[in-house]
């Protein structure tokens, strides 16, 4: 196949300068492995070096981390309940969101890190397992991985696509280059028209992007959700309680002295906290202790007794469950230029919802949640007080915002049905 000239010369030097960078790749490993004993494992799949002989072909969606594979629970399950006879293979970047897929679908579905965007590392994974399409979740441009892609006739979809301003002015050094791989996509699915506006200003074709939805408002409520909700309740007792979910780590400082505040009006209040990373479980559970709170933890106790005033919620795939046994929820990466986090699983289960200002990765659910009145957007750790405290004593309010934000989770459903459509001419015949 021939290509561009100047495309040969970009990818050339890209690739150079990722070889040259393999040692870092290697002590990048070892430093998160300090932190997360994960990152010491499974090392070869990180270069694509498999022992198995290769399996049957199959469809391949990737999804970087905990947030993605989240968001591709509704796509997999649709794909696994209308295609059972698909083999499925899922690749993330993390642990954390390998353990998300191995709680979700165990061995149903295959399972190994994408590896480093090297060209030989994309030729031996796209060598050894063959996919019939590839389903990328939301932004993971790597350029050798989408020409590779293309250089072997494989279809390449970008499901819930999202490109926040600050990602775009983010990918301007290697803009001449991530355009071309751009456009070797069949179809970028957006999650807004501001997102796909942005995919053509970094060089998707017009023609290329669909405004779909967010796969997120197609997200499923728990099945025994009041179950859970019950026996939490009963443990806990009838106190206030809110959630401080994922959150990081320079936030914690403010959940700890937020927390003081709730109590020094509610002195039996709970807080329910979800550490974005499992990393920091551990240590916010000894930093809320050494602040002379009581502590327990969902690994040891299960769940919060009467006399706790700080739960940590040390496991995957229970954040929604704990957001309906929260009265008001905070959502994190807000309070420091993170960008923010998933607010539709709060209002989905019918939680108040406040955040701090920085919510440029979800900024039009923001605008929506906000404009119907189901969001409380604050400045600061202070203003996240002031509301956090107005909610829990006006269960008026608290209600309103709740059913305005299970509202807007009903409307905004849709994308799921316009993604399977979009998938359906390239999925094998049965």
């Amino acid at each position: 196949m021939r290509t561009d000239p100047i495309e040969r010369l970009l990818r050339a030097v890209y690739s150079t300068a990722l070889y040259l960078l393999v040692p870092v790749t290697v002590y990048h490993l070892i430093w998160r492995g300090f932190r997360s004993p994960a990152y010491f494992q499974r090392w070869p799949e990180r270069y694509a070096i498999y022992r198995p002989p290769p399996p049957p072909r199959m469809l391949w969606l990737h999804a970087v981390s905990v947030g993605e594979v989240n968001a591709a629970v509704p796509v997999v399950n649709a794909l696994r309940r209308g295609r059972p006879d698909l083999r499925l293979l899922v690749t993330t970047i993390t642990p954390t969101g390998s353990e998300r897929v191995r709680a979700l679908w165990g061995d149903e579905v295959e399972h190994v890190y994408l590896p480093y965007d090297l060209p030989g590392a994309v030729g031996r994974f796209l060598a050894h397992y063959r996919p019939h399409a590839a389903l990328i979740m939301e932004t993971e441009l790597w350029p050798n991985l989408l020409f590779g892609c293309r250089d072997r006739g494989v279809p390449v979809f970008i499901l819930n696509g999202r490109l926040s301003e600050r990602s775009l002015r983010g990918y301007r050094v290697l803009a001449p280059l991530v355009s071309r791989a751009l456009r070797t996509v069949r179809t970028v699915a957006a999650q807004s028209m501001g997102d796909a506006m942005r995919f053509v200003r970094l060089g998707a074709r017009s023609e290329q992007v669909m405004d779909v939805g967010n796969l997120k408002y197609d997200v499923l409520v728990p099945v025994e959700l009041d179950d859970f909700v019950e026996t939490c309740r009963r443990h806990a007792g009838t106190r206030p309680v809110w959630i401080a979910a994922s959150t990081h780590e320079d936030e914690e400082a403010a959940v700890i002295a937020i927390h003081r505040r709730v109590r020094a009006r509610h002195p039996d209040a709970l807080v329910l906290w979800a550490p974005r990373h499992p990393e920091r479980f551990r240590i916010v559970a000894e930093h809320a202790r050494a602040s002379g709170m009581q502590v327990s933890t969902r690994s040891r106790a299960r769940w919060p007794s009467a006399s706790d005033s700080v739960f940590v919620v040390d496991t995957l795939g229970e954040l929604m469950s704990f957001y309906a046994c929260a009265q008001v929820a905070f959502v994190g990466g807000s309070l420091q230029p993170v960008g923010g986090h998933n607010l539709l699983e709060a209002a989905a289960t019918g939680t108040a919802i406040v955040t701090g200002p920085h919510l440029h990765n979800f900024s039009d659910i923001a605008k929506r949640l906000a404009d119907a009145d189901a969001l409380r957007v604050c400045q600061d750790a202070d203003g996240v007080a002031v509301q956090l405290l107005a909610l829990l004593d006006d269960a008026d309010a608290r209600h309103r915002m709740a059913e305005s934000g299970r509202a807007l989770v009903e409307t905004g459903r849709g994308a799921l049905a316009q993604t399977l459509a979009l998938l359906q001419p390239v999925l094998p015949a049965r």
